[in-house]
């Protein structure tokens, strides 16, 4: 490929995976993208786009699109489905992610993941594998099914250890009430990211796995003990700490004055991500089948037969959006969040940036914060 750029695109601005960068101009040859400069150089071919370029987004967990759901489905071709139906809405990579269920059901999701991976043309959507559950609080359950919650076993570390043997990225979610720091150590030492959640542990329970090596957080406020004058709980001990922590910011799962209290509260900048917690509905049909249960879409809530929110209909776009314009977050952080955050999470550093890229990989938002386009797309519309 040459390296030196046959046309520079001039956006509104650039998002470079640290700061928006207004009047930067990014460089393309060969339907990918090269390097940003300050401006373009004197002379070379230049285009003008309205709007913000960004790397596409990062969704760490993806339960669900398209009318695929991996608890219902555990083969490469629902992972697919799952990755197309997001990439619909500028999510680029995806975490596909399995909840509590039998160990039949996690034992094929592992199946299907690696037999993904070794695929001859990988999907490069599909950026690990996310194992919520079942090693969780009952009492903090949410729509996990209680029959097969249980205490941390030699087979999950055994399907931890076979997805990182083929260098795939993993995280688990677990509870302190579920698995004990020196478990908790010895899949760290895998190179899993570990992650609490769903979980009614103290604050120093919590601090234990932390320091065994735990470094991360599941959806930050849902399912968790809450933070009280006294006791930090789960919550207070996630927002207290410098691990990674993932939020919903959907309007319904956590409030929005509680989303942005907790990104202005965080000690460590850039640890807070967004995901979408999705399920099949995003990109798919109003109804969906969990635990051979019915759960149903009404007013932008899935809710399961007990009444407990069952996943979230949400995409990191809308996601975004209501960060920015009804949080009030700044748009360097939520575009952090989104892209940059996400892919420090998984070790790519390749993903938060909009340097040599593939095209369909890097979107166009509006002066509102939506998503318009891919470059990919803009410019097969409206070739040079």
């Amino acid at each position: 490929m040459s390296a030196t750029p046959d046309l520079w695109l001039l956006p509104d601005a650039i998002f470079d995976g640290t700061r928006l960068r207004p009047g930067a101009a990014l460089g393309l040859a060969q339907g990918r993208s090269l390097r940003i400069a300050d401006a373009p150089p004197p002379g070379a071919p230049t285009r003008h786009v309205t709007g913000t370029l960004t790397p596409g987004f990062l969704d760490c967990q993806v339960n669900g699109g398209g009318d695929a759901l991996l608890n219902n489905d555990q083969t490469p071709g629902a992972l697919h489905r799952m990755a197309a139906a997001h990439r619909r809405f500028g999510t680029i990579g995806i975490l596909p992610t399995v909840i509590t269920d039998t160990p039949q059901v996690l034992a094929r999701a592992v199946d299907a993941v690696l037999a993904a991976h070794g695929e001859p043309q990988p999907d490069r959507s599909l950026l690990g594998f996310h194992i919520e559950g079942p090693h969780l609080s009952i009492p903090r359950r949410g729509t996990h099914a209680p029959e097969w919650i249980r205490p941390f076993e030699e087979a999950t570390f055994a399907h931890v250890r076979r997805l990182r043997d083929q260098g795939i990225f993993v995280k688990i979610t677990v509870a302190p009430e579920s698995v004990t720091p020196a478990q908790v150590a010895r899949i760290a030492a895998t190179g899993a990211v570990v992650s609490i959640g769903h979980s009614d542990a103290t604050a120093d329970e919590v601090r234990a796995l932390l320091d065994a090596g735990a470094s991360c957080f599941t959806h930050l406020f849902n399912a968790m003990s809450p933070m009280l004058n006294r006791a930090p709980g789960v919550t207070g001990a996630c927002i207290n700490s410098p691990a990674y922590a993932g939020i919903i910011c959907d309007g319904i799962h956590v409030a929005d004055e509680m989303v942005g209290l907790a990104i202005r509260a965080r000690p460590v900048p850039g640890h807070m991500f967004l995901v979408s917690d999705a399920m099949s509905t995003v990109g798919g049909s109003d109804h969906l089948r969990l635990y051979g249960k019915d759960v149903w879409l009404k007013d932008g809530r899935l809710v399961n037969a007990e009444g407990s929110l069952a996943g979230a209909h949400v995409t990191m776009a809308e996601g975004l959006h209501r960060l920015i314009t009804v949080v009030g977050t700044s748009p360097e952080t939520a575009l952090d969040m989104a892209t940059a955050a996400p892919a420090r999470l998984l070790g790519r550093p390749d993903l938060a940036t909009p340097e040599h890229r593939d095209l369909a990989d890097l979107l166009l938002l509006d002066a509102g914060w939506t998503v318009t386009t891919t470059i990919a797309a803009l410019l097969e519309a409206q070739p040079a």
